[in-house]
């Protein structure tokens, strides 16, 4: 395989989307990757700061279907203004897009281990990222 240039890696189309059903909604919900600037604002809106400024983590599913629930288009279908409206609905129902969006962005306890095994590593052995070795015999 050989080295991305930079346009390459720029003109990718690498935001990919699941339609769910929730039949309780009567409908279909897309949800999408989030860029990476989005899920940076993500990650800050829920980090939980000695008390100081962000989500509640019982906002959580709220906010995520925030950042990820999008239309045909790729456009975001709510704002954080939505989001009492969000935790009004049913958990159940919340529950299903909730768990897509959260697999698809690599989120969760399974995520750094799902990573793992779909990547592929093009590092030498020596590439001295491992661990020094004890020059002393034991």
């Amino acid at each position: 395989m050989s080295l991305l240039s930079k346009s390459a890696i720029l003109g990718a189309s690498d935001l990919k989307h699941e339609d769910v059903e929730v039949p309780v909604w009567g409908g279909t919900v897309r949800i999408r990757t989030m860029t990476g600037e989005e899920r940076d604002e993500f990650r800050t809106s829920i980090a939980s700061n000695n008390g100081d400024a962000g989500v509640p983590i019982g906002k959580f599913s709220a906010a995520l279907l925030v950042a990820t629930c999008v239309d045909e288009h790729g456009t975001r279908l709510f704002t954080t203004e939505d989001m009492a409206a969000l935790q009004a609905k049913s958990a159940a129902s919340l529950d299903a897009p909730a768990a897509v969006a959260m697999r698809l962005n690599g989120l969760g306890s399974g995520a750094v281990e799902a990573a793992e095994k779909n990547s592929v590593s093009g590092q030498s052995v020596d590439s001295g990222s491992g661990s020094p070795k004890s020059l002393a015999s034991p």
